[in-house]
């Protein structure tokens, strides 16, 4: 007779969650049959889509989407063709990739930060259609102000998000970095190659 412990070992194991074992004893005193009742449920997962199909003109794209999480949430907003979707966009020539994370930040919302506090988290490696995209996801640690939609810009509408309760409709770059900084987050997307980057081990304080 299987513990109830190996039960919801096993039930975890093929992706459900359990949320409470209730136990069912027969009625008559000479009986001594005993059930056990698992109600469980499967975690619902995000599903990305891609924000257009229609590929860049380039043969290549480099890319770059940040990571701003904190009291408040992850900051995501809306491009204007639909997705939710990290701050971020093309690295511009002759920038670093810190460099241009803190500049797309600012065109986009309006928060200011310093490339020193600009966390490269790895590159990823992906096609769309005939084109090579590559993007690198960064964290940023600090910043100041408060996201504002910006004239001119494709991407609005700055929301703080919950990290479990992230909109349906995430832009397929933007779930990509994010399971590469959050693995444990319900995000199905198209695969991608990613590279972490090692960053140098710091001094203890």
């Amino acid at each position: 007779m299987l513990t109830p412990e190996l039960w919801q070992d096993l039930l975890e194991q093929y992706g459900l969650r359990v949320h409470s074992i209730t136990v069912l004893d027969a009625p008559e005193a000479d009986n001594h049959a005993s059930y056990r009742l698992f109600q469980v449920r499967r975690p619902a997962h995000i599903t990305a889509r891609p924000r257009t199909a229609k590929p860049p003109a380039a043969h290549a794209a480099l890319g770059v989407g940040a990571v701003l999480h904190g009291p408040q949430g992850l900051l995501l907003g809306r491009h204007r063709l639909g997705t939710r979707e990290l701050p971020g966009g093309t690295v511009e020539p002759g920038e670093s990739l810190q460099q241009a994370v803190v500049r797309e930040l600012a065109e986009e919302t309006g928060l200011t930060a310093d490339p020193a506090d600009v966390r490269l988290l790895g590159i990823l490696l992906d096609h769309v259609g005939d084109i090579v995209r590559v993007t690198c996801g960064a964290v940023v640690t600090h910043w100041h102000g408060e996201p504002a939609d910006q004239s001119g810009e494709s991407v609005g509408d700055w929301r703080w998000w919950p990290l479990d309760a992230l909109p349906p409709d995430l832009f397929e770059c933007s779930a990509q970095i994010l399971t590469a900084w959050r693995p444990d987050l319900p995000i199905n997307h198209t695969p991608a190659h990613y590279t972490p980057i090692n960053h140098p081990p710091t001094a203890s304080t």
